[in-house]
């Protein structure tokens, strides 16, 4: 684990337990965190959550927003015969992968593209795009 390897503090939270978010909160709190970064967290943050936390969440999603929200979004995409993908980072709010736009990337679908080239090809992008990201946001703070 990077986190582990390069001594930065670090927590796992089953997202799965009834109370999480509560539990989160507080360990957020403590910790005076500013920003949480979400990728593939693959479940939906409570309404309460987003109120209560009060500052910036922000996720990386596998498809040029507003196109293709929630899941199976390549085979959604090779579905729909799309020219061009790639990712969005975005504020989280209470719409699905409807928050404020970042930052977006994207890259042209070859004949020969599948789901799983899609996502290794998104995934390079994700690489560079949400650390541009979130030095953005703190420039910006």
């Amino acid at each position: 684990m990077h986190a582990k390897i390069n001594s930065i503090p670090y927590i796992i939270i089953d997202k799965n337990l009834r109370n999480h978010e509560d539990y989160l909160l507080q360990v957020l709190k403590n910790r005076n965190i500013s920003l949480i970064c979400l990728a593939g967290y693959m479940k939906i943050i409570s309404k309460q959550f987003i109120k209560k936390f009060g500052k910036k969440i922000i996720n990386i999603h596998p498809s040029l927003l507003p196109k293709f929200k929630g899941l199976n979004t390549f085979s959604r995409i090779l579905k729909n015969k799309e020219k061009k993908t790639g990712c969005t980072v975005h504020y989280v709010n209470e719409k699905l992968d409807g928050g404020h736009i970042i930052a977006k990337k994207s890259f042209y679908i070859n004949a020969d593209d599948n789901e799983e080239t899609l996502k290794y090809k998104t995934q390079k992008l994700e690489y560079l795009v949400f650390p541009e990201a979130i030095i953005n946001i703190f420039r910006n703070c």
